[in-house]
């Protein structure tokens, strides 16, 4: 299960022992509720003072200090040795391979979702199994047969053209850098990001993903993602406030449908086409009202029409 921090803060969760807590990373996320980082950070923290066992990843800034009250801690890493530790990476461009190292052993894994992000995530999931006595057979095997995630990184149909479109649920600043990072691994072409920022959230993200698509994509364009109740274009303005630092190429369209559209209309040969913010969700909320949006459909109806 997911425990959010939110509901630690909220003790929504108080009272319940967990057998084994797990700490992936801590980025920025959800300040409009923490309002600090600290605030934060402490609050993740909770849930590693009811866990029996304290999985963290070390190669994290915050990762030793949610587990340093844990009796019995485990740690797993790819810059830094854990007890459980990812070596010889390979990044393919619908995979990822590696070897974990761990105490009594190694073993070689392939997940088929590209990414660095997808080593570190199967790593803790190996962690988490082997320390419940799961034989390391069974989990190549799980971990093989594992395909794609909905929303995560999944590539469209691209009908027949000739560029990538690949949906990602990329919301954060973290995020939006390893999904764009990851698409910089293999695209032939280049790499125009899609994405905008939710109403009543964060907003001090804002200024800091518009910088970072920026700097990182060959062409942004700027769009509404789920407002809310807040003004899209006042959020796209603040989005703009940090892409303005860079020297990255883009454009403002308000209208989600449209901007997809401009970036498939005017697609060159192997551009990647990353569509991130919305990922798996099958709507657009807008002043308390959610309107069907599922951009699986939008691009196949966009793709008819161009």
């Amino acid at each position: 299960m997911e425990v959010s921090s939110h509901s630690l803060d909220l003790l929504r969760v108080h009272g319940i022992t967990y057998d084994i807590g797990i700490f992936t990373n801590l980025t920025q996320d959800h300040l409009d509720y923490h309002v600090t980082m600290e605030n934060y950070r402490l609050a993740k923290k909770r849930l590693f003072l009811s866990s029996k066992t304290c999985i963290s990843n070390i190669d994290d800034p915050a990762g030793m200090f949610m587990i340093d009250k844990a009796q019995n801690k485990v740690t797993y890493g790819i810059k830094n040795s854990g007890k459980y530790t990812a070596k010889d990476i390979k990044l393919n461009t619908s995979s990822v391979e590696y070897k974990v190292v761990y105490p009594n052993g190694k073993a070689d894994i392939l997940v088929h979702i590209p990414g660095e992000f997808s080593v570190y995530n199967s790593l803790a999931a190996v962690s988490c199994t082997l320390e419940l006595g799961i034989d390391i057979k069974y989990i190549k095997e799980g971990l093989n047969k594992l395909k794609s995630v909905e929303g995560r990184f999944e590539v469209l149909d691209n009908g027949g053209k000739d560029f990538t479109i690949v949906l990602d649920y990329a919301h954060t600043p973290d995020s939006l850098d390893n999904i764009i990072r990851t698409a910089r691994g293999f695209a032939r072409g280049r790499i125009v990001t899609i994405f905008g920022c939710g109403g009543d959230r964060d907003k001090k993200k804002r200024p800091i993903m518009g910088e970072i698509a920026g700097n990182k994509s060959d062409f942004t364009i700027i769009t509404s993602d789920n407002p809310r109740t807040e003004d899209p274009l006042e959020i796209i303005r603040q989005i703009e406030q940090g892409i303005k630092k860079t020297l990255g190429e883009y454009i403002c369209i308000e209208n989600r449908k449209e901007a997809i559209r401009y970036a498939l209309s005017n697609a060159r040969k192997d551009d990647f086409i990353l569509l991130a913010g919305k990922g798996h969700e099958t709507y657009q909320e807008i002043n308390h009202v959610k309107y069907h949006f599922d951009e699986k459909e939008v691009v196949k109806e966009l793709l008819k029409e161009i």
